[in-house]
């Protein structure tokens, strides 16, 4: 089998291969190939480890149909027509859990670096505005006994809620579709519908996928529901909120501040202006930047390829499982 690694992932990955005999053709620029560039090198391989960098619609399965698996370097997929695959007994899996407690430290990173206007404070050195104290200057929040909002108490959710519960006994209430019966137990979380969690939290976390139903979920109405002094967390996918919506809710102070480590759109312009805010903290989509975290991607996303090219089930299948 020929495999198309179509990013500079870990050597880890790399070596799980080519153990097994599989032949690799790793994509070393740190640049996304061009469109172009992926569709002659795809026709040339069996297998394609990709990423959200790529857009992997139902024209691009139907031109290269012959691939036997697409393995994602990321526990999101939606840049995959996973439905149109399908179709075409092409399996798609994914790398989960892989991040889940470097993402939960993102996030939880992002909510004391808001409440407290860490990266706007930083700037003010570097412009040389660091001059005397300042009493009632720059304040910020104390985060202890807040109430905590997961939108998708999944495990990464889980991972932040047990730090906000530990760290800061925070009260946790979510927004799903099922009961998470362990959150229910060991965190005494308790589920809400969406109105409910916009109208009581202090913060509210994304971490759901990008779906057709949670994409612009949180726009004008859902920020204008929320307290004036709540505080707006996305590290999920930036397509759940509308950015526009979201500006406007920071400069009319319908909420107080906004953590961001995904945007949109996304790469953010560099004069986008929540990068000026003084209440709002903001990250280049690094949930899953540590050493642990991507050298387990690697491993799992070949993991994937490695079974399929045996004919044994796909670990991380997302489909035809």
């Amino acid at each position: 089998m020929k495999v198309l690694v179509c990013l500079n992932i870990p050597e880890i990955g790399i070596e799980l291969m080519k153990k097994e005999g599989l032949e690799i053709t790793k994509w070393d620029k740190e640049r996304p190939m061009t469109s172009e560039e992926l569709d002659k090198l795809v026709q040339k391989h069996d297998a394609l480890l990709s990423t959200g960098s790529y857009r992997i619609d139902a024209p691009f399965l139907e031109k290269h149909r012959h691939l036997k698996i697409i393995s994602q370097y990321a526990v999101g997929y939606d840049n995959i027509d996973v439905d149109a695959a399908t179709a075409l007994d092409i399996p798609i899996a994914n790398a989960p859990n892989a991040m889940t407690d470097a993402t939960a430290d993102i996030a939880f990173g992002l909510i004391l670096a808001t409440a407290r206007k860490m990266c706007y404070m930083h700037k003010r050195i570097i412009e040389d505005q660091w001059k005397f104290f300042r009493p009632q200057a720059n304040l910020g929040q104390e985060l202890k006994n807040k109430t905590l909002g997961v939108f998708g108490l999944g495990t990464i959710g889980m991972e932040l809620a047990k730090r906000c519960k530990g760290a800061y006994d925070m009260k946790v209430i979510y927004c799903n579709r099922t009961v998470n019966e362990i959150a229910e137990r060991e965190l005494n979380a308790k589920k809400v519908d969406f109105n409910e969690l916009l109208e009581q939290s202090d913060i509210v976390s994304l971490h759901c996928a990008l779906t057709g139903e949670t994409r612009n979920k949180f726009a004008k109405e859902a920020f204008r529901k929320m307290k004036d002094t709540a505080i707006f967390i996305n590290t999920s996918r930036g397509g759940v909120h509308n950015e526009a919506d979201l500006i406007t809710a920071l400069k009319e102070r319908q909420i107080w501040g906004a953590g961001l480590d995904v945007t949109n759109p996304e790469p953010m312009e560099k004069d986008n202006p929540l990068l000026f805010m003084e209440n709002v903290a903001v990250t280049p989509h690094i949930g899953s930047a540590t050493v642990e975290a991507r050298n387990r991607m690697a491993e799992y996303a070949a993991q994937n390829i490695i079974a399929c090219y045996k004919g044994e089930k796909i670990p991380y299948a997302l489909n035809l499982c």
